[in-house]
């Protein structure tokens, strides 16, 4: 299994599936979920209204709309500051990549989740988030690459020193 860091626009990468940063309410309006949203187009929505509620720490798949992806991997991440956020963020990665498993994604695309507007910070997320895709996506043996595509040079600055650090 590959691990691929890099920087640009989640929602124009042709892989399998991308994973969407949600709120429990699969509400798109904003950030990550807000620019997929509006790229896919309105089906990601209706898909995400009959869905109704996640919890932390869980993840549910839509279409993709009109975006190059097949599915969109709906995974919320941790507010800052709620509470045993690294075992929530952990969490979010591994039911992501095992709705990918089940869906049967071999490529899928992950933006660093919590980090906008739910405060994780980014240095404590990124060698959670690496560690957790590593495990599970070489445990699952079923998938081929796991990309981590960050909104910017910074954040991927600090994603390439976590896999250093944490390889």
């Amino acid at each position: 299994m590959k691990l691929t860091l890099m920087t640009g626009d989640i929602t124009t990468l042709e892989v399998d599936a991308i994973v969407n940063a949600a709120n429990t309410s699969l509400q798109h309006g904003g950030g990550v979920a807000g620019a997929i949203s509006r790229a896919g187009g309105p089906v990601i929505q209706r898909e995400s209204d009959a869905i109704g509620r996640v919890p932390t720490g869980s993840a549910e798949a839509t279409s993709a709309g009109n975006l190059a992806a097949k599915w969109v991997i709906h995974a919320v991440g941790p507010v800052w500051g709620d509470g045993d956020e690294e075992a929530k963020l952990r969490s979010a990665v591994r039911s992501a990549l095992d709705v990918a498993v089940r869906l049967g994604a071999r490529t899928v695309a992950f933006p660093a989740i919590s980090t906008g507007i739910y405060g994780y910070p980014k240095e404590k997320a990124a060698p959670v988030m690496l560690d957790e895709a590593k495990k599970v996506g070489e445990r699952s043996g079923e998938i081929d690459e796991i990309i981590f595509c960050l909104f910017d040079r910074e954040t991927l600055a600090i994603f390439e020193q976590a896999m250093k650090e944490h390889s």
